[in-house]
Order: structure tokens, then C-alpha cells, then sequence
């Protein structure tokens, strides 16, 4: 696991590309603290900083090939790596260490870019090619691993893992987009490929990027999830269940693989249960797990995680969270912020408990409940777009007055409102399944010329037709794990998880978003991937002689910090401030009238449940705020 960098400039000189990767570099050490190192090429300059998981002795970076042709700057990690060596060197690599970047190289030297799909993994990396005067970029599938990058007037083009970094070349300025703005207060995040600044994206995952020797650059998709294909035939539920146990144990013993401690997150619930359960199964001896809790005992999962941990053998760990110490260390939560985000913070103090306690890599459940089902919008969305015909042949003058009505009642009724009023089909009603602020609310907070560009985007997702086009012919349970998987997961948990994990130097990795076993789970009948009566009741089932009973039938109850209560308490001289004037006037975006009156509601009691909209809103504003020394 690494923090990457790179400039292609024809007019920076080979000192001036290495002072700005030093630089970046610097900004992102966290990634990174084990090893650094920079190489220059013709018009092309790369570094990198490691965490050292595999062959830590060994697979320093950048890595060259031994004509000197191909230099490699990865990060990530392979976990097929030990099967690719193997046929790597039959084809006639001579391998000097044991680490899997040394395997990206083999493989991309031998295959170009036709290795992307032998790999199995989390990964972003660039090769410079010294005769073809091109660099090549690529993401994984699901976009575990970030890679940001921009092209400047000048043909000098630049990438890093880190938006920090970029911002630290001083090649790139940072200038906010006030688009972005306007997505951000849609979607929770800036959905790839836009950024939150002017002329720096976000490669999509399962992107490739091309950088010609003439300064053009081309993208194009390398991966996609499945086509509609045929239900298999002649297989009982009871034969699926058991081929999905074979999945799992086979993603748990992949993402095992380490040459460094390993532990696992922990919260009682059925995902994180099941991977520590696996794990326990394959033989882990005594796993480290950690768990956040909370004084606020509805918040806690305590007595669940501590169950779970009991029966599976496991060294427990608990970190005790309180708002006063949220307080305290926002200021450096929010420096740790790659873009906005109004998550993470769980990930960010779990992260910091793992590294404490000794482990360099951690497994997490993230995933589970796209891929098996376990949110509500499975259940609501095909249910609601069976109506949706009915609505539309609503007279229009009876339409208007219930929306009214709708905009103006609670946050449920209002997000009602949104559907009815944008969405025509499951797609669309997907695409606005995420949004954290209504449509008239989001477009009252943005300043007038902020506004403008959000109302000329529209109300539904950017990446709508893109989706559309994707996932022709997929059934209604497909298609809402898809949108779930593509925009919440990849925009928010991912992208957190990265950041906030890699902020204390620990790689945190996704068993449950690991392509083989989504293909083949793609695969299976919609009668088995999901009932609606009984949500994640196929992967309750595939772990039910290693998961108790007690934790299989578990009401879902969600990962959540108790913000609600301390933004009135132990929170509250924070948000004052951020919502101040000072702090404001730094965001000229934002419509500061509106924004201070919905903090002003909140903190007076009048609108509880605008709890997560003020706390989005916040972070935004204090992102904005970040001194210049953060960047």
C-alpha cells in the first residue's frame, strides 16, 4: 500500500518535476512511512511512499524493469500475486523479490494493458514507458484505491492517490468548482469524475488513462459489471448457498495474505461477523479485532461485538468514543479529508485503534449490504416504481399540491417528494436514492451563480445514462445493487475508508468487494440474492455453522456515531463557530442566510431530524475553511 505521484511535463525541467513530487510526496506520508523513492525518465517524473504488506524487505519503489524500458509506481495489492509469479516466470521473468509489484511489472511488461483483468485486487498504479513516451494509468474495478490527476494549459500533466498531494506540487491550483459544490450537497460527495476543484477528476473505477507522447489524453472503461445472463439451471437454493460459502472462504483466504499482522473491524453485526468468522475458519489463530462504542448505549454495538469476539476466539479491542473527544480532534479529522465528506469518522478512529494495536492490515464488512441486499432500497425502489405509472397519470393540478405538501412535511415525505417529482422509472429513482438534502433545500443553500449550474445539472445523478447504458436488461435486485455499489460505495464508503484508513498507515481491505465474487453472485437467480421478507438471508445462510444464531437474526441496526445528541452538547461550540460569519464568508457558494437558518432550527430544537443534512453542511464548510498549511 502506497501513496503514488507523478508529473509528464515537456517544458518542467527534470529538478523542477523532482521538487514537486518531493512535495507531494511529503503530503502524503501517512500512505506510506515505510520507504520512499522518486525516478526521473525523459519528460516524466515519478515517486511513490510505501507500506511495506508483502516482501517488506524488498519492492522498493519505483520499481524499473531490467531494460530500463517500463518504470512502475503501484499502489494496492494483489492478492493473486503468488499464482501470476508463477506463470509470469514460466513465460521468462526472472523475479528478484517476492512482492506483488514486481508481478504488476511482469505482467504489464509481458501483456500491456490486456493484465488488467488477471488481476485480482485493489490497485491504481502508473507505468511510464521510456520508448513509447507514454504513461499509462489504470484503477480497480470497484475504485478500493484512488487516482486523481489533472492536464494543465501547458500539456503538463499530473497525478497523485492524494487530491492533498496535487494541491501540494504547486503545479496545480486549487480552485473549488462550484459545481462540485452543488453535488456535494446532493450526494453526500463529489461523484468521479468530477472533483471538488476546477480541472482535477477523479479516473472512474475500472478506468484506464493514456497519456501520449503528444500531450492528448484517453480514457476508456476496462471493466463492467456483468451482463443480464441466463439463471443458472438444475441448482437447488441449497447448492447456491453452498457455492457461496466457497466464494467467501476463497475472498477471506485471498485477503488474508499478508507478510504483516492482520486483524479485522468488529461490530456484531451479520457482514463484520461473517468476515471475522471466516477468517476464524481458515485458521486464524487469536485475530485482533476493534470496535468503536459509545457511553450512548442505543448508539453502541459493544455487547454484540463482544459476543462475536467471544465466539470466534478473537483479542478484542474496544475504543471508546466520546463527543468531547470528536471536538477536540476535528480540526485534524477534517485536514485528513481528501474532499468534503459527511462520513468516516468511524473508519477514522477504528483505523486509529487497529494501528495501535499492532496490525498493518484490517479486514472490514463494507460491501455486505450492497452486494446481499441489506438496505431498504431494495425492498422500496421496485416497489415504488410499480406505482410510479400511477402517479404520472395523476392530473397535474392534483400532482402539484401533494408535492407541495410533501416539500414541506418531514425528511422522509420530503425525499418522497424528490421521487415523485424527478424520477420516471427504477433507474431514476435509484439515482436519487442517496440524496442527503431535497431538491428545493439544496438549491436554496447555493449562492445565486452556484444555483444556476446545479439547476442546469438537474436533479438526478450525473452518472444516470452512463448507468443506464451499463446495466441494460439487468432486473430490478441488480440494478439497485448496482446503483448502490457504483455511487454510495465507490463515492463514499470506499473513498473514506481509504482516507481515513491510510491517515494512520493502515490498509484496510474489502473481502466482500472482490470482483470473482461478485461475478459469480451476479450470476445467481434473483430469487436467491434477495427476499424481501428476509434481507441478507443468503449470506446468513452461507455462514450459519460458524456465525451463532444470535447475530444471524440480529435487527439490523447500522454503524452510526450518536451526532445527533452531541451537536447539542459537547459539538455545539464547533458548529457555532463554522456556522459563524467569519466562516462563512470563506464559502461564497453558499447562500449564508439560508445556511445559518438551518443550523439556527436545528440547535433550537424545531427540526431534529435535519440532524445529518446541518452535519453535511458543516463539514463542507469547515473543508472549505482548512487553512492553507492543511493543503
Amino acid at each position: 500500500m502506497c501513496g503514488i505521484a507523478g508529473i509528464v511535463s515537456p517544458r518542467l525541467a527534470p529538478a523542477d518535476r523532482e521538487d514537486a513530487i518531493a512535495r507531494m510526496i511529503r503530503r502524503q506520508r501517512h500512505r506510506g512511512p515505510d520507504d520512499d523513492g522518486v525516478v526521473s525518465c525523459g519528460p516524466a517524473t515519478l515517486g511513490m511512499c510505501r507500506l511495506a504488506i508483502f516482501d517488506p524487505a524488498h519492492g522498493h519503489q519505483p520499481m524499473t524493469s531490467p531494460d530500463g524500458r517500463f518504470h512502475l509506481v503501484f499502489n494496492g495489492a494483489l492478492y493473486n500475486h503468488a499464482a501470476l509469479r508463477a506463470e509470469l516466470a514460466a513465460g521468462g521473468w526472472t523475479f528478484r523479490t517476492h512482492c506483488d509489484t514486481e508481478v504488476l511489472l511482469a505482467a504489464f511488461v509481458q501483456q500491456g494493458a490486456a493484465c488488467l483483468r488477471r488481476l485480482r485486487g485493489m490497485f491504481a498504479f502508473a507505468v511510464w514507458d521510456r520508448d513509447q513516451r507514454t504513461l499509462f494509468v489504470a484503477r480497480d474495478p470497484l475504485g478500493i484505491k484512488p487516482l486523481y490527476y489533472t492536464r494543465r494549459p501547458d500539456d503538463t500533466f499530473v497525478f497523485a492517490s492524494e487530491l492533498n498531494a496535487l494541491l501540494a506540487s504547486g503545479v496545480v491550483p486549487a480552485e473549488v468548482d462550484p459545481v462540485a459544490i452543488g453535488d456535494f450537497l446532493a450526494w453526500f460527495a463529489v461523484p468521479a469524475p468530477r472533483t471538488l476543484y476546477r480541472g482535477i477528476a477523479n479516473l472512474p473505477p475500472g478506468h484506464s488513462l493514456q497519456v501520449e507522447a503528444d500531450g492528448r489524453v484517453q480514457t476508456e472503461a476496462w471493466w463492467r459489471l456483468p451482463g443480464a445472463s441466463p439463471e443458472p439451471v438444475n441448482l437447488t437454493r441449497s447448492e447456491i448457498i453452498a457455492g457461496l460459502r466457497a466464494q467467501l472462504a476463497e475472498s477471506i483466504r485471498a485477503h488474508r495474505l499478508a507478510d504483516v499482522p492482520v486483524g479485522a473491524f468488529l461490530s456484531g453485526g451479520l457482514d463484520s461477523s461473517a468476515i471475522v468468522g471466516l477468517m476464524a475458519a481458515s485458521g486464524a489463530r487469536r485475530l485482533k479485532t476493534f470496535s468503536i462504542v459509545f457511553h450512548e448505549e442505543e448508539f453502541s454495538e459493544r455487547d454484540a461485538a463482544r459476543f462475536a469476539a467471544a465466539e470466534f476466539g478473537c483479542e478484542h479491542h474496544e475504543r471508546l468514543l466520546t463527543g468531547a473527544e470528536l471536538a477536540a480532534d476535528l480540526p485534524r479529522i477534517v485536514a485528513a479529508f481528501d474532499q468534503p465528506t459527511g462520513d468516516g469518522i468511524n473508519t477514522y478512529y477504528a483505523s486509529r485503534a487497529a494501528h495501535a494495536g499492532g496490525v498493518k492490515v484490517a479486514l472490514s464488512g463494507l460491501g455486505g449490504d450492497e452486494l446481499f441486499g441489506g438496505y431498504p432500497s431494495f425492498r422500496d425502489m421496485p416497489r415504488l416504481a410499480r406505482l410510479l405509472p400511477l402517479w404520472r397519470n395523476v392530473p397535474r393540478r392534483l400532482r402539484a399540491p401533494l408535492l407541495h405538501w410533501l416539500q414541506n412535511s418531514g425528511s422522509r415525505r420530503r425525499k418522497l417528494a424528490d421521487f415523485l417529482a424527478h424520477a420516471r422509472d427504477l433507474h431514476e429513482l435509484c439515482s436519487l436514492r442517496r440524496r442527503v438534502l431535497s431538491e428545493p433545500l439544496r438549491l436554496s443553500l447555493l449562492a445565486p451563480e452556484a444555483r444556476r449550474l446545479a439547476q442546469r445539472q438537474g436533479a438526478n445523478h450525473p452518472m444516470l445514462d452512463d448507468f443506464v447504458f451499463e446495466l441494460d436488461g439487468a432486473d430490478a435486485n441488480r440494478t439497485v445493487s448496482a446503483w448502490e455499489m457504483r455511487t454510495y460505495m465507490a463515492d463514499v464508503l470506499l473513498r473514506d475508508s481509504d482516507a481515513m484508513s491510510m491517515a494512520h498507515g493502515l490498509e484496510l481491505r474489502v473481502p466482500f468487494v472482490d470482483v470473482p465474487l461478485i461475478e459469480w453472485w451476479w450470476r445467481q437467480p434473483a430469487s436467491v440474492r434477495h427476499d424481501v421478507r428476509q434481507p441478507k438471508s443468503a449470506l446468513a445462510d452461507a455462514v450459519a455453522d460458524i456465525v451463532p444464531a444470535a447475530i444471524r437474526g440480529r435487527r439490523k441496526q447500522g454503524f452510526s456515531l450518536p451526532l445527533a445528541q452531541w451537536m447539542r452538547a459537547e459539538l455545539r461550540p464547533y458548529l457555532e463557530e463554522t456556522f459563524s460569519d467569519s466562516s462563512l464568508a470563506h464559502c461564497p457558494w453558499l447562500d449564508a442566510t439560508t445556511v445559518q437558518r438551518l443550523w439556527r432550527d436545528y440547535a433550537a430544537g424545531r427540526t431534529p431530524d435535519n440532524w445529518s443534512r446541518v452535519w453535511t453542511l458543516a463539514m463542507l464548510v469547515a473543508f472549505l475553511n482548512r487553512p492553507r498549511t492543511a493543503l
